[in-house]
């Protein structure tokens, strides 16, 4: 946490036009990955067997997809506490269990609240800029 954070992890920022962007794209990432999720359940399909054994092309997907997803846990959780914000491990979790397409804008919304609000907080004189003591 930097020098001169306010109350850990409360998102208080606005709902900026960046955030809202964000949150729809969760939105698209949730229905889209979770329409055909469905379909693979309810159809009985070999996920994992698909995305890596169903040739060179789709299996090069699946090893892009599972390093983009490694790098973006990463940064959720060194900017999530650059930040403050609280509930990391949710999104963290959201990854594997729900979608990468859904987890990852939906903490780069709550990023965009978190940011908003330490800029209102500072040019309202309530909070110092970062690195000051």
């Amino acid at each position: 946490m930097s020098a001169g954070a306010g109350a850990p992890g409360r998102v208080r920022g606005r709902w900026s036009a960046t955030a809202v962007a964000y949150l729809v794209l969760a939105g698209a990432g949730l229905v889209g990955t979770w329409t055909l999720n469905v379909i693979a359940i309810v159809e009985k399909r070999d996920f994992l067997g698909e995305w890596f054994g169903s040739g060179p092309s789709v299996g090069s997907l699946g090893v892009d997809l599972a390093v983009v997803a490694v790098a973006a846990i990463v940064f959720m959780l060194v900017e999530g506490r650059r930040l403050g914000m609280r509930g990391l491990a949710i999104y963290v979790l959201l990854v594997p269990f729900v979608a990468l397409a859904f987890a990852l804008p939906l903490f780069l919304s709550a990023r965009e609240r978190q940011l908003a609000g330490e800029r209102t907080e500072r040019a309202s004189g309530t909070r110092p800029g970062p690195g000051v003591v």
